[in-house]
């Protein structure tokens, strides 16, 4: 389908030009300006959100070339750009993609375009990625990228919607009431799949009943509905859901129901058998009497049900059943992240190797150019399969794409790619090898070919890329902290959504974040527009600079001989006595003619917390010396709360927040320029809104932690410390384990040596039965004492343990707060004492 000029967009949204220019055909909608790719066939939706407004991002975005915007506010004016003024510009989206979705309802024979429409609480996605898998060879199928449910995700994936597509895939997820109607209409479902019902983003409603009846309304028209009898809330909600539509929708004809059980004989498929083995599912359905067998090469009972769902959609669809059985039993897990590891030669590798189609390639693409402690950016790409375009045009638009992003080098493997070679050697910026397949790559591979350079891992399951980030992963202990930067953002979020709109945020990455690690946490907060970081030493900062992240970055304990370098590397440093001030002073004055607007610093008082700060008997000689030397610019003052997280404490910690408005006020007033203020840790934006000041700092919050107990339920884990059994021994009553003989065996036991020790940061005090793992969801008890690279624990009741099986330290089911507890200590030590010999694998899904 060809694109939208403007003039069609400003009819369709019900927008009016501000200002017109040339009428470009649009093809590519962005909201993001960290995403931009097709700068001449884009146009911006300025989108407002809870912190952040799209309009104050449309310079940026000018500046590198799109200049097409659809607003909602009166902007200044643009040289050369086509501006549409619109009410709501979410809406605008919408109708823009509902318009889009409306030009696909027949195919060429005159027949319907199937649009199946997926929600649920869980599944969508995985049932989605599998329709995908399992409907491939007969369709050509546009789907949501990633989880793409949301109110402006969904419009993204109608947009992607071609001429040659001819089945589309879409999930929708709602948190409030009244959010589903806007969906449907842009989904516009011919086919529905209400996977399942349960507590997730239940906040905003009443009970399970309004949620299941907001969820109903992406089908109230389409021709048929497939889901499950069991969830006695949906099963019931559709009925009444038929005879409510009947009476507020004149047009209402009715739909049919596709259903399954494994118990009501009402259902029209019944599940007559689920059998288990270790590593296979038998699953026997009954449909009329007649018998179907399948297996799935998985065991879990989500699994279980998203496969039975995709045989549902897949009968209804009137697809042979030996055929539905044999791509049942290839179906796979689905990879829903991004993982990032270390590689071979300092290169950082991002491994996206179990799909590969154009958006998704564009995902993983955003994803690589946040990294920015490599300069140099490198795709290792497989053959694009089953897309619905001629080779040409799909590469084409490939190479445009690697193009856009700065992309510099580019391994290429499978015949129809390579065979494209000429159209890639156009793009001068671009350094491209070609090999005809897998196996031809890693016979020519050499460790040589990457140095310094960050490297997306990109292919097709077929291509068996695993096998390419074996030779590329830089050989590591078996012990693995992983860190999810989606439940890191998440977390952000949730902290942000606390503040005022003007409250900017700082965001503590000191002691190596929280043993999280420094420039990959660091590369995710700037992309995300943070307003400052905050070291705890000058050569984290530098190394923070060296990696790429440019954005402001306090030092917290500065001391004389850094002071070059934070001069050097454009650091802030923190000033808390005369001494150091007076020093850094003399430090600065020959490098004043760099800093024009004056050299940043940020002064700490004392107000209570007796460890690091001006007292208030300092201020008349440090705001002397500050009117002497004018060449230093005061950017913060802040002070540290003592107690913020503990109610018992608050008169105090309200005596050190008026001390500190106190002595700020006085210091604000002799500058004679304004200087931002910020008093509150994790806890204390929780528990002390009136003291959000201009600015707050956030740290052990951001990696799930509350103190306060408050947001608790909000929060998300971030960090899974996990490693593997090395070794299971039979122990005989009598028997000691380790070291100093401090194991002993009361009865007959087994236990499992994993590849864990002090050494790694696991905490001594977690010995002889203090701390416990967990081992196939089942707790095991630390026997005898922690030795410096392995510790022993009792697996005697876990009877199908396997050497190489994983292990949890800690995590979503076993939390940091409970190891912490255990061992006598606070969550930060455990977090922030993780050595770094541990590898940080890091996800994004």
């Amino acid at each position: 389908m060809k694109g939208y000029t403007v003039e069609e967009i400003a009819k369709v949204i019900r927008g009016k030009f501000l200002q017109k220019t040339d009428t470009p055909l649009i093809e590519h909608l962005t909201l993001d300006s960290r995403k931009l790719s097709y700068t001449d066939q884009s146009i911006f939706f300025a989108i407002k959100g809870s912190r952040r407004d799209g309009h104050q991002f449309i310079n940026e975005l000018y500046e590198k070339g799109l200049h097409n915007f659809v607003v909602s506010d009166e902007i200044p004016a643009l040289p050369n750009a086509n501006v549409i003024k619109v009410k709501d510009t979410v809406t605008a989206l919408q109708l823009l993609a509902a318009h889009r979705r409306k030009q696909f309802k027949n195919l060429p024979d005159g027949s319907q375009v199937p649009v199946i429409g997926i929600t649920g609480s869980n599944g969508k996605t995985i049932v989605k990625e599998w329709l995908n898998q399992l409907l491939s060879p007969d369709y050509n199928i546009v789907r949501s990228p990633k989880s793409y449910n949301s109110q402006i995700g969904v419009p993204l994936s109608v947009w992607q919607m071609e001429d040659f597509h001819n089945l589309a895939i879409f999930e929708a997820g709602i948190s409030q009431p009244d959010e589903m109607d806007r969906l449907a209409k842009v989904i516009q479902p011919t086919i529905g799949i209400f996977t399942n019902i349960g507590k997730a983003h239940s906040e905003g409603f009443l009970n399970i009943r309004q949620k299941v009846n907001e969820k109903l309304r992406l089908f109230a028209h389409t021709d048929i509905i497939i889901f499950c009898r069991d969830y006695l809330d949906i099963n019931e909600c559709i009925s009444s859901f038929r005879g409510q539509m009947k009476k507020s929708d004149v047009d209402f004809e009715g739909f049919k129901t596709f259903s399954w059980s494994r118990e009501s004989a009402d259902a029209d498929v019944l599940v007559k058998s689920i059998v288990k083995n270790s590593s296979l599912t038998k699953i026997i359905l009954e449909q009329k009497e007649e018998t179907f067998e399948f297996t799935i090469p998985l065991i879990d009972d989500a699994s279980i049900e998203n496969a039975i769902n995709c045989w549902m959609l897949m009968r209804y669809l009137q697809i042979d059943t030996e055929t539905i059985k044999q791509r049942i039993s290839d179906l796979h897990s689905v990879a829903m992240r991004l993982e990032m590891n270390d590689a071979i030669n300092n290169c950082s590798l991002i491994n996206d190797s179990y799909n590969s189609d154009l958006n998704s390639l564009s995902i993983a693409l955003d994803f690589l150019m946040q990294q920015k402690q490599h300069a140099v950016k490198t795709v290792i790409l497989s053959d694009i399969l089953q897309s619905g375009m001629n080779d040409v045009k799909l590469y084409n638009d490939v190479n445009d794409l690697l193009l856009s992003k700065g992309i510099n080098r580019m391994f290429a493997i499978g015949n129809a790619i390579s065979k494209q070679a000429p159209l890639f050697s156009k793009n001068e910026k671009l350094e491209a090898r070609f090999f005809s397949s897998t196996e031809n790559f890693l016979e020519s591979f050499s460790n040589d070919w990457f140095h310094n350079e960050t490297i997306l891992l990109k292919g097709a399951r077929s291509f068996e890329f695993e096998r390419i980030g074996k030779r590329l992963e830089q050989k590591a202990h078996e012990t693995i902290l992983e860190i999810d930067l989606n439940a890191l953002t998440h977390n952000l979020s949730v902290y942000q959504s606390l503040l005022k709109p003007t409250v900017k945020t700082m965001v503590m990455v000191k002691a190596f974040s929280y043993g999280s690690g420094s420039f990959e946490i660091a590369n995710a907060l700037q992309f995300h527009k943070i307003d400052y970081l905050a070291v705890a030493y000058a050569d984290e900062g530098v190394e923070l600079r060296k990696a790429g992240i440019t954005m402001p970055t306090m030092v917290m304990n500065p001391e004389q001989k850094s002071f070059e370098s934070i001069i050097h590397f454009h650091l802030e440093p923190e000033l808390y006595s005369l001494r150091l001030l007076k020093q850094f002073i003399q430090a600065a004055a020959g490098e004043r003619e760099k800093y024009p607007d004056g050299f940043p610093v940020h002064l700490e008082l004392e107000t209570g917390m007796n460890r690091l700060g001006f007292g208030n008997e300092d201020l008349d000689e440090v705001l002397q010396l500050f009117s002497e030397n004018n060449f230093l610019k005061v950017k913060s003052v802040f002070t540290h709360l003592a107690a913020s997280e503990d109610p018992s404490l608050d008169e105090y910690t309200h005596n050190q927040i008026h001390r500190f408005s106190m002595m700020n006020e006085k210091i604000t007033k002799h500058l004679g320029y304004p200087v931002m203020r910020h008093a509150l840790n994790s806890a204390g934006i929780v528990r002390f809104p009136e003291a959000h000041f201009d600015m707050v700092r956030l740290g052990i919050g951001l990696y799930g932690f509350d103190a306060t107990n408050n947001l608790s339920n909000r929060l998300r884990n971030v960090s899974t410390l996990k490693t593997t059994i090395s070794q299971i021994k039979k122990i005989k009553a009598g028997e000691t384990i380790g070291y100093g003989r401090m194991g002993i065996a009361n009865n007959d036991m087994m236990i499992a040596t994993v590849g864990i020790g002090y050494a790694d940061g696991l905490n001594r005090s977690l010995s002889r039965g203090a701390g416990k793992m967990l081992v196939k969801g089942n707790f095991s008890s630390i026997v005898g004492n922690i030795c410096m690279d392995m510790t022993m624990i009792d697996i005697t009741h876990i009877s199908d343990a396997e050497e190489g099986d994983e292990v949890i330290v800690f995590g979503n089911e076993l939390p940091v707060q409970q190891v912490a507890q255990w061992a006598n200590t606070i969550p930060y030590e455990v977090i922030s004492t993780i050595s770094r010999r541990v590898k940080r694998v890091y996800f994004q899904e």
